[in-house]
């Protein structure tokens, strides 16, 4: 009788790549149709506040569930989140809100489930490759699924859900296929940490190396988060027209493709040189975007140019938290890895709001820029070897003729 293979950087790649299709299917679809629904971008606003805290608190309470449940069970369940998504949204109207949770939740609880299992069975020497490879074939999905989605939702209100279900169900074939198992850390889970389902959060604070691989993630996403937002309304109110947002995002997502690239990079070198470099280069852009913004044109094509070194972030910015984790808090310390999204997403529109009472828009990249800068101190404290593999280690340290 032939064992089941074991997972491998390849099976993990495809789950990302389908996840990314789900969400960049919907990602520019859910803000015209809640605002169909409501007719006020203050309530959707207000709802999207609301969802976020749920999904922050659905995040940490994924260690709670994993000690009662299997987390291949929690997996698939949530997985099937977004086939509800799918179903709520084609019924279109209020029920959009709804779509809009399930999703959101589905998203928080698979981020966890993925990068607990991540853990289990990539070796650490190929968190890189995995990385680049799940950004790769999510490339597709966050390059095209925006676009598609809108055109799709002009075809008919139920279109986009549709392409959107489709995906989702391959994704709990693929992980109902996928042999994961259970979990390496479960057992340990349920002998172990039986507190408040929040006492890990007390633990990930405890450890300085969790902290700063946190930290990174975060302001890596609100980078993003003001860029998507801001520079179809920087371009708006300086006379670009309406569809040099839209053409702005596709050429960031186009950077995706670059990872493969970035990877052969960051292996020549190190993990800690990869992300400071992606903070440092972004930093700047961002930053000369801004003085640069009596000329718009040049401020579109620096934060572009600046989105680039986010990719880079993208395939790197996360390794330090995952190689800094222990083996028995896999689980609890995925789910706090996790909350990185929901902070970003808290964390962004209140400093964007504070900073537009004074400025105008383009003081929001200057933000950006200045949080970057300050991500690049904090990568500095990362180990000098984070990533090198121990021959190479030994390379560097021969001595030089």
């Amino acid at each position: 009788m032939m064992t089941p293979h074991k997972p491998s950087v390849e099976d993990f790649a495809r789950i990302g790549g389908l996840e990314a299709m789900v969400r960049g299917g919907t990602l520019s679809v859910f803000p015209l149709v809640m605002y169909r629904a409501w007719g006020s971008a203050a309530v959707v606003s207000q709802i999207y506040f609301a969802i976020g805290l749920v999904s922050l608190f659905t995040a940490l309470m994924v260690p709670a569930l994993a000690r009662r449940f299997p987390r291949r069970s929690i997996y698939l369940c949530a997985s099937g989140l977004y086939l509800a998504g799918a179903f709520f949204g084609a019924l279109g109207g209020q029920c959009t809100t709804l779509a809009l949770l399930c999703s959101v939740m589905a998203t928080a609880i698979c981020f966890v489930c993925f990068n607990a299992y991540v853990l289990d069975h990539v070796a650490k020497t190929d968190f890189g490759r995995l990385e680049t490879l799940r950004l790769f074939y999510g490339g597709v999905g966050w390059v095209v699924g925006p676009a598609l989605g809108v055109w799709l939702l002009g075809v008919a209100d139920w279109a986009p859900f549709a392409l959107v279900g489709a995906a989702a169900a391959l994704i709990v074939l693929l992980v109902a296929r996928t042999p994961l198992g259970n979990g390496k850390a479960i057992a340990k889970a349920r002998s172990a940490h039986r507190s408040h389902p929040l006492a890990h959060v007390q633990r990930f604070f405890a450890q300085p190396r969790l902290v700063t691989g946190w930290l990174i993630p975060v302001i890596r996403s609100c980078g993003w988060w003001f860029y998507f937002v801001y520079v179809g309304i920087f371009a708006l109110e300086n006379g670009l027209g309406d569809t040099v947002g839209g053409l702005a995002s596709s050429l960031a997502n186009m950077g995706l493709f670059m990872a493969p690239l970035m990877l052969r990079w960051m292996r020549r070198h190190s993990v800690r040189k990869a992300v400071r470099a992606g903070c440092l280069g972004g930093g700047v852009l961002f930053l000369a975007a801004t003085l640069l913004s009596p000329w718009p044109w040049g401020t579109v094509a620096l934060l572009v140019l600046g989105t680039y070194f986010l990719v880079l972030l993208d395939t790197c910015a996360g390794l330090p938290f995952l190689m800094a984790v222990k083996p028995s808090e896999r689980t609890e310390m995925s789910a706090v890895y996790s909350s990185f999204r929901d902070a970003s997403g808290i964390l962004s529109p209140g400093i964007a709001w504070l900073v537009l009472q004074f400025f105008p828009v383009v003081g929001v990249f200057a933000v950006a820029g200045v949080a970057l800068l300050a991500a690049w101190l904090v990568a500095g404290k990362l180990h000098p070897d984070l990533g090198v593999t121990g021959a190479a280690r030994q390379r560097n340290k021969l001595p030089t003729a």
